[in-house]
């Protein structure tokens, strides 16, 4: 992924260096449990570790494979560099390349997704403050993008909070399906290298055993994480697209943080545009564009082919990498975000109390009147709120069918907007717990 939307930590766990400094204590690790196994001399595991301090050479390794065309092999050779060929004669004895190589990936996705999960959490925490901070700030809510009935602010946090925690939840799941290692040498048999060598070596770096695999780890797991991250940065597009929908000039309800200086178009000085919100559903859809290639790679040629290696050294780092990116940019705007109750207000009144239709339809069926001819009624008088811009209560009474069923009492006790928030302390229970 392009330097600028990328941070430090996550793209270091992609590195030459990082990949080849698990390599080389994947090896090590294999001659430890040799040599307790007596398969190899005792002197030899420990000439090995004389390289853990080592800072592996990428350009002498790039060069080396060059020749070879075989990164594993290129990188044993370099070893073998720093340990003398004698020592290093036990290297990666009884294994085969995948045993390397899946295993580091897998090591590398565990490290990704603690990084993820962190991610998360402070997504997480900022949700949930706003969430509590506006719990009680009445918008209207919309269906099809239309005035539905009253909500609150806090309730749309609080629906998003949901939402990421279900998440952060699948990639914890994720996570502990991917932390599979696999040392089990050509086609998984365990022909030339003792099944408790893969025990130790998996302990080591932090991972359970495969418990079968064929030269390679199976990619339904690849492909379910990847997935899990498609569905994550959904999530996130679906806090942003709201973000943009309130940025709008005729709505207004919210703006994302403009900063001193900042500035919103190189023509037009006045705008200030939602370009976190519009770059985070961008940035969505290239995490999602790793999901279809993960499931094509579960189906590989009989023990191993390698057609899922390509996707994976591009797909491994872009999508972790841009993911970390954008949950930390999420929680950036959702920390910041600027919050307008006036304007909530002022839109919820805009159609001078139609968004109350439901309760009047509900009290007319309860005072005896047919649903249908409840219907009936409310919607004339809607539509009048609609057409000509008439005030809703106004309407209502004075029409005569309307009045004949309710009071005027009745009917003004139907636009108390407190109706619509009295369940939201049970919400937030079900939510966010007992506090």
């Amino acid at each position: 992924m392009i330097p600028r939307y990328s941070r430090p930590e996550m793209v270091a766990i992609w590195s030459p260096e990082t990949k080849y400094r698990i390599w080389f204590e994947i090896e090590a690790h294999a001659c430890d449990a040799m040599a307790d196994l007596g398969v190899i001399p005792r002197e030899n595991a420990e000439a090995v570790w004389k390289a853990k301090d080592v800072t592996f050479d990428v350009a002498r390794i790039d060069e080396i494979e060059a020749v070879t065309k075989h990164d594993v092999i290129a990188f044993l050779t370099h070893l073998s560099e720093h340990i003398g060929s004698d020592q290093a004669r036990f290297v990666h004895q009884g294994m085969t390349s995948s045993d390397v190589l899946d295993t580091t990936t897998n090591v590398q996705l565990v490290r990704a997704a603690d990084i993820l999960l962190a991610d998360m959490d402070r997504v997480l925490a900022a949700l949930k403050t706003r969430a509590f901070e506006h719990k009680d700030t009445v918008r209207i809510g919309r269906s099809h993008g239309i005035h539905a009935e009253p909500t609150t602010m806090g309730l749309t946090f609080a629906r998003f909070y949901a939402e990421m925690d279900r998440g952060r939840a699948r990639l914890v799941n994720a996570r502990a399906e991917i932390a599979t290692g696999a040392i089990s040498g050509a086609v998984g048999t365990f022909a030339n290298i003792d099944p408790r060598v893969e025990e130790h070596v998996c302990k080591q770096l932090g991972l359970t055993p495969e418990p079968i695999s064929t030269q390679v780890i199976p990619r339904d797991r690849h492909a379910m994480f990847f997935a899990t991250l498609g569905v994550i940065a959904s999530s996130m597009e679906n806090i942003a697209t709201e973000v943009r929908h309130m940025q709008r000039t005729e709505v207004l309800e919210a703006e994302e943080f403009f900063s001193p200086g900042q500035k919103g178009s190189s023509a037009m000085p006045h705008k200030r545009n939602p370009v976190l919100s519009e770059n985070l559903t961008g940035l969505a859809r290239l995490v999602r564009m790793s999901v279809t290639p993960a499931l094509e790679n579960v189906t590989l040629w009989h023990e191993r082919d390698i057609s899922h290696s390509s996707v994976e050294r591009a797909i491994g780092p872009d999508t972790t990498v841009t993911l970390d990116f954008a949950l930390n940019r999420l929680a950036g705007l959702i920390e910041k975000l600027v919050i307008y109750p006036d304007n909530m207000l002022a839109n919820m009144n805009k159609f001078r109390g139609l968004v109350m239709s439901q309760r009047v339809l509900l009290a007319l069926t309860q005072a005896g009147v047919s649903r249908e001819d409840s219907y009936k009624l409310v919607q004339r008088n809607a539509m009048k709120v609609w057409e000509k811009g008439a005030d809703f209560k106004t309407e209502l009474l004075a029409d005569p069918e309307v009045t004949a069923a309710l009071s005027p009492a009745e009917i003004e006790e139907k636009f108390d907007i407190g109706y619509h928030t009295k369940h939201v302390d049970t919400i937030f229970v079900r939510v966010f717990g007992e506090s």
